[in-house]
């Protein structure tokens, strides 16, 4: 790995022109994306259906092609998976990511085709290296290890050509050689199904290594830094791995954990938050502390914006580029190297800067507290928490929310189930502070909470320790990819977990 590092550190340090070439001209290279991928979706099954020969610009694509959710698309998909070639894209797709999301038991297959792994997954991972380069010109990133906490490993035949597998195996299997050497842990600890035993091991593992990298969703990155602690005695991780110079996050939002990561991993660490998933590579910091995503966008990735409350119209429009406006709720629509089209990937976002973009995840289309009209949406929630905890001097693990609707006994309200790492002294204060975030940042919520007539005072519940992980391991879901959804406009998790919880009781 030492004769490699230095050429992949130099390389990584000379290719930012590229980055600057695309930031410059991002109309023109958004129009030269679609007409690629419009070349090569034109002889495909979906692009003869949809008259892609035809189409010459991007008002005509989006006149001919309807926005497509996964159920839209997934007879093409089952025709891929069937052997059937030239069906959504014009290379052959030997590779999908296997992606069940938060909220649905019902997995979803996305293809990963050449293109989409060489042109986007990868370059975007190039792009983050050389950003950090950019911004640390002093760095040794690369003399080390990068700690790589994903999801399970296992790669799964459907026939001898086809295999599929989550996004973590999908990659680590079709890195180039090199990479392999540039990361921890061993193959064989990384293809463990295991969850929590893949913990264990992963602790066990690395406690050695010259880690100078970590990256990983924030919660089960949380628990496995703990346990390396626990193992070594050690105070901070800094004092585990001397070299350790950056943290890369995504999948949730970080502002619940700055402050715990920051105690844990010592002084003199940067964190760069990704906004990654199976579809595709959509966004990195670029500034270190800065508020926001530079969305990228040479990548194979063609994109348009719903504003929120055209979604679930019969025929919602979307727009450009040039249209965005600053703070305002999108959800992306993208058109993809690995043959999807026009799909409505389920997040939301905002932009926090025009020219350059950049973006900031703000929830999901499906969670979301709209129960009396409060709109109430994730970002609201992770700043409202955070604020709590910040003036209480207490830390938490995880959270989810749901309503409590109007009946007999009184109005409706929020219900959160809260999982404390460190519970606040005064519980009351505790939602007193939440409540006041959330209606200073939400005017719709305030509204709501005038006099408490149309919406009380929340109800916060502290739930034990580790009630949030036997609930995802009861659904098949523990592990480095899955997420507890924040907020829900139906009640469903929360009597799951309530379920669960009585059950332990009961034995008890």
């Amino acid at each position: 790995m030492k004769i490699f590092s230095p050429t992949i550190s130099r390389l990584a340090r000379l290719r930012h022109w590229r980055i600057e070439e695309w930031m410059a001209s991002p109309v023109a290279i958004q129009r030269e994306v679609l007409q690629d991928l419009v070349t090569h979706g034109q002889n495909t099954i979906f692009g003869r259906k949809y008259g892609f020969q035809g189409l010459f610009g991007t008002r005509q694509f989006k006149a001919a092609v309807p926005i497509h959710e996964y159920p839209d698309i997934k007879p093409y998909i089952d025709r891929i998976m069937q052997g059937e070639e030239n069906v959504l894209w014009n290379t052959p797709v030997n590779w999908f990511a296997k992606s069940s999301g938060t909220t649905t038991d019902k997995s979803k297959f996305i293809p990963i085709t050449t293109e989409s792994l060489e042109n986007c997954h990868y370059q975007a991972a190039k792009d983050v290296l050389t950003l950090h380069y950019h911004n640390q010109p002093e760095s040794d990133l690369l003399t080390g290890k990068g700690l790589v906490i994903g999801g399970s490993h296992q790669v799964s035949q459907l026939n001898e050509e086809i295999f599929y597998g989550d996004l973590s195996a999908v990659l680590l299997q079709n890195t180039p050689f090199w990479g392999q050497w540039l990361r921890t842990p061993e193959l064989s600890i990384a293809l463990m199904d295991e969850w929590e035993a893949k913990l264990e091991a992963l602790a066990q593992s690395t406690i050695k290594e010259d880690v100078t990298s970590i990256s990983g969703v924030p919660t089960w990155t949380l628990i496995l830094l703990k346990r390396i602690l626990e193992i070594t005695g050690k105070q901070t991780i800094k004092e585990v791995w001397p070299n350790l110079e950056l943290y890369m996050h995504g999948g949730v939002s970080f502002t619940p954990y700055r402050e715990q990561f920051q105690q844990l991993l010592g002084n003199h660490v940067s964190y760069l938050e990704m906004y990654n998933a199976s579809e595709g590579f959509f966004a990195v910091q670029d500034i270190p502390g800065g508020d926001g995503m530079l969305l990228l966008l040479n990548h194979g990735i063609f994109y348009e914006f719903m504003p929120i409350e055209e979604y679930g119209k019969a025929d919602p429009k979307t727009i450009g580029l040039r249209d965005v406006e600053l703070h305002k709720n999108y959800a992306p629509v993208i058109s993809t190297n690995g043959g999807l089209w026009r799909y409505l990937l389920g997040d939301t976002i905002q932009f926090t800067s025009l020219f350059p973009f950049r973006i900031k995840v703000s929830g999901r289309i499906r969670h979301f507290i709209n129960a009396f009209g409060e709109e109430l949406i994730v970002d609201n929630a992770d700043q409202a928490i955070d604020h709590a905890c910040h003036e209480l001097n207490c830390q938490i693990a995880e959270y989810t929310a749901a309503p409590i609707y109007f009946s007999d006994h009184g109005n409706g309200a929020h219900e959160w189930l809260i999982e404390f790492e460190k519970a606040p002294e005064d519980m009351d204060r505790f939602t007193d502070l939440l409540d006041q975030k959330l209606q200073q940042l939400n005017s719709d919520y305030e509204a709501k909470r005038h006099k408490s007539i149309a919406l009380g005072l929340p109800v916060i519940r502290k739930v034990p320790p580790r009630t949030f992980n036997r609930w995802l391991k009861s659904k098949n879901k523990l592990g480095g990819q899955h997420k507890v959804p924040r907020l829900s406009n139906d009640r469903k998790y929360i009597e799951e977990i309530d379920c669960l919880l009585a059950a332990k009781q009961t034995l008890v």
